[in-house]
């Protein structure tokens, strides 16, 4: 199934052989079907019944970013900001992390895939992913945009993956905080990843990448997950985990550009991405069909325990709750192809609030939304062994902290420099609580919040009446059709109005606490939008 063949040196095996490997069996760019094939052939997975190949990530089901770092290089290290996020790494060690790769390659099998992230071709990233198992060549391939055979006839690489689970660091010698290790050097263009067999970094160490390249160039990066309407009309949804942003993109009566990572350039947005990653913990067809009916042959399912006919059972927790499938944008039936949109007319930011003291919709100036971009809040509901809970604030920078290598402002000033040259309309969503927190409230009913959405991306919400939140500034509306008025204001909802303010006050306070790291750098107009106490 080796691909290469006796001949002059092509320039892809050139480029491997500037890594310093001359040795080993190497398979180039085979097909999907192929790597499928022989990652079941060497018992790196399973088949389920639908067909789709079951992998195990063993040890690590999620990702480890302590184990995470960045080449402290010359140039790079201006533009880095450098924290508990972006952690440092010598060249030295960087170098004994490298031979030590070279060295395992000369010795392994490798799967070779040529791909591009950035479905912009001005912006896009030609990648080389090298994996010692099909099954991570396999998932890139779904994950990551495929050539077309003329492309891949032109293709080269600006940036190289070398993933090795079997190679370990050595933390007393080599600079890691364990035998595990994700090394980005951005001025060489490499990344490498050994000790874990978790697909996902490569995903998103290939998103940090784009976090830090694109802003250079004046596009800006994002978490984010985007659609267009039948008009043309693109939207934008940022959320973290739990929020509803991928339930609330996923729109039958619009088309999805990606659920996940995009670009906005002056070009409009672009995916990433051209595939999906998407969690499939207690997924059913009822609820999420797209993603029920793209798991099939081709999708590869992460951590998923099946019975003894092979259906997955995606209530099943035992391994973990991260459970996984990845598998090719194509798999979608409504998706655009190629994935890209113009400038967004709306942006939806999301929050689970379960303080419940946010809005359920709510306006947001310029102004405000590069504040809560900024912030990126959520909460999430703790527990303990006796039963009682209680919310705890989630802020994630940007909504994307983990992955965010120039500082918050960077990001933030070029969302609003395009929010204000493009008339973008930018709404603060409360999925959470509503009549109480968590444990006295209830979540907020899932078509109320449907319906919301959508009158907002009908521009049925531009002119309505609206009051302005006397603690967080935003403008309420005072009407939206298919959502009871009485919904619409939080403090209306609860009871005891005293309990109200003094949990908005509250929260307010943690806004305040959150954003005191981001000062420096970030102008007076965005730091006077937040919370008033």
């Amino acid at each position: 199934m080796n691909n290469s063949e006796p001949h002059a040196p092509s320039i892809l095996e050139r480029n491997l052989h500037d890594h310093g490997i001359s040795h080993g069996q190497i398979y180039f760019n085979l097909t999907p079907e192929e790597l499928y094939a022989e990652a079941l052939s060497r018992g790196e997975g399973q088949l389920a019944a639908n067909e789709a190949l079951v992998v195990s990530t063993g040890k690590f089901t999620g990702r480890s970013p302590k184990d995470k770092f960045i080449v402290e290089n010359p140039e790079s290290s201006k533009h880095v900001w450098w924290g508990t996020v972006n952690r440092s790494i010598s060249p030295e060690n960087f170098e004994k992390l490298y031979q030590k790769m070279v060295a395992a390659m000369n010795q392994k099998e490798l799967f070779v895939a040529d791909l591009f992230a950035g479905a912009d071709k001005e912006y896009q990233l030609p990648l080389r992913v090298i994996n010692e198992y099909a099954w991570h060549n396999l998932f890139c391939r779904n994950l990551f945009i495929r050539p077309t055979q003329a492309e891949l006839a032109e293709h080269r690489p600006q940036f190289t993956v070398i993933d090795l689970p079997s190679v370990k660091a050595d933390p007393k010698t080599d600079g890691t905080n364990s035998e595990t290790f994700i090394v980005l050097n951005l001025e060489r263009g490499l990344l490498l990843i050994g000790g874990t067999e978790y697909a996902g970094e490569i995903k998103k160490s290939i998103f940090t990448t784009l976090n830090y390249l694109l802003p250079l160039k004046g596009v800006m990066p994002m978490h984010c997950s985007a659609n267009i309407g039948p008009k043309g009309d693109t939207a934008l949804f940022f959320g973290l985990s739990g929020t509803g942003k991928t339930t609330l993109s996923a729109d039958p009566q619009r088309r999805l550009i990606g659920d996940d990572e995009h670009g906005w350039s002056d070009n409009g947005v672009f995916n990433f991405e051209g595939g999906c990653y998407a969690k499939v913990i207690k997924l059913s067809k009822e609820h999420e069909p797209q993603i029920w009916n793209a798991i099939r042959r081709g999708a590869v399912l992460e951590n998923v325990v099946m019975d003894e006919k092979g259906v997955p059972d995606y209530n099943d927790t035992s391994k973990t709750e991260n459970t996984r499938v990845g598998y090719p944008l194509s798999f979608i039936e409504n998706a655009v192809e190629p994935s890209v949109g113009g400038h967004p007319k709306n942006i939806i930011f999301l929050t689970a609030d379960a303080f419940g003291v946010l809005p359920p919709i709510s306006k947001l100036t310029k102004e405000q939304a590069m504040y809560h971009f900024i912030s990126g809040y959520t909460a999430k509901v703790a527990g303990t062994e006796r039963g009682v809970t209680e919310p705890e604030p989630n802020f994630s920078t940007c909504f994307g902290a983990p992955f965010m290598v120039h500082h918050p402002h960077v990001y933030a000033d070029l969302l609003g420099k395009k929010v204000e040259e493009h008339n973008v309309r930018c709404w603060l969503v409360n999925t959470g609580w509503t009549g109480g927190p968590y444990g006295v409230g209830k979540r907020m009913h899932l078509p109320y919040t449907r319906a919301m959405v959508e009158q907002a991306l009908a521009g049925a919400l531009d002119n309505v009446e609206t009051v302005k939140d006397p603690i967080f500034g935003v403008e309420i509306p005072q009407h939206v059709p298919g959502v009871p008025d009485e919904v619409l204001n939080p403090r209306n909802t609860w009871t005891d109005k005293a309990a109200y303010d003094k949990q908005a006050a509250d929260l307010a306070n943690r806004f305040t606490e959150n954003f005191k790291k981001f000062a420096d750098g970030t102008s007076d107009a965005i730091k006077k939008a937040g919370p008033k106490i």
